[in-house]
């Protein structure tokens, strides 16, 4: 790894110690000490972590790379679906422990069963029905055993949110006449109707309106460094959202089709 990735880690630890987190809040950092490890190896697998930025290494050609780096904070089971129970067969997932003050009596009483008082974040990995659950158990933190450098992965994230943004950079439309007689009309839409008939605008017309804040996946994203010792992992590329967004990790599930086509 490069001396870039070691000081971005030293920053993280730095910023953790002064009393911060990457989540911005002031929950207290989860932690490992009298937990059990498991891999989640049915199905895509799965781990949560934390966008913690980018940087660039050196590959062995000595090309520069640009990498993100996610920061696996400590995922915790917290709960374990079966076919019997709920008709599926899930594993749901916290990061982040909330501090007791800031959680629910429901929450705390959910969570109790974990060993803690309560996550910040919750997500459920799916798995097959036919997938075995043995090995796993509440409370066992998630480890990324389950992936190695070179693999291909598929990341999901929260994009950034833009707010209330108008059509031209929310949908890329070129606007009205910058000229003559195209007064107050630069940016506008035009044209968003007939007259009479239909006498209304159609359903799922590009308008202005709310933009980002949205649910993103990224598709075969390649897995450059998995560093457990300091918990990061480095994959090639973006990640979409801002820095201290919770990050979604599984293994590529088209890779996965077309490496049983024999592709």
């Amino acid at each position: 790894m490069s001396e870039n990735v070691e000081n971005a880690s030293e920053n993280r630890q730095d910023k953790n110690t002064n009393g911060t987190n990457t989540s911005g809040t002031e929950a207290t950092p989860a932690t490992t000490q009298g937990r059990s490890h498991a891999v989640l190896t049915q199905g895509l697998g799965g781990i949560l972590g934390v966008k913690a930025g980018m940087t660039q290494v050196f590959n062995e050609d000595g090309l520069s790379m640009a990498v993100t780096v996610i920061d696996l904070k400590p995922s915790v089971i917290t709960q374990i679906k079966t076919n019997k129970d709920n008709d599926y067969q899930a594993i749901q997932v916290g990061i982040i422990n909330k501090n007791a003050k800031h959680t629910s009596l429901s929450e705390r009483g959910h969570a109790k069963k974990a060993g803690a008082t309560g996550f910040y974040h919750y997500q459920e990995f799916r798995l097959p029905k036919d997938a075995s659950l043995d090995g796993l158990a509440v409370g066992q933190v998630l480890t990324s055993d389950f992936i190695k450098a070179g693999d291909l992965v598929d990341v999901s994230s929260r994009s950034k949110g833009k707010g209330f943004q108008g059509g031209m950079k929310r949908y890329n439309m070129s606007g009205g006449h910058k000229t003559h007689g195209a007064s107050l009309s630069h940016r506008s839409l035009g044209s968003i109707g007939n007259r009479a008939d239909p006498g209304r605008c159609f359903k799922n017309k590009k308008m202005p309106g709310h933009m980002g804040h949205e649910k993103i996946s990224v598709q075969n994203v390649q897995v450059v460094k998995v560093d457990k010792d300091k918990g990061l992992l480095l994959v090639n590329g973006s990640v979409p959202g801002s820095r201290s967004t919770i990050v979604s990790i599984r293994k590529a599930v088209k890779a996965i089709k077309n490496k049983g086509n024999g592709g």
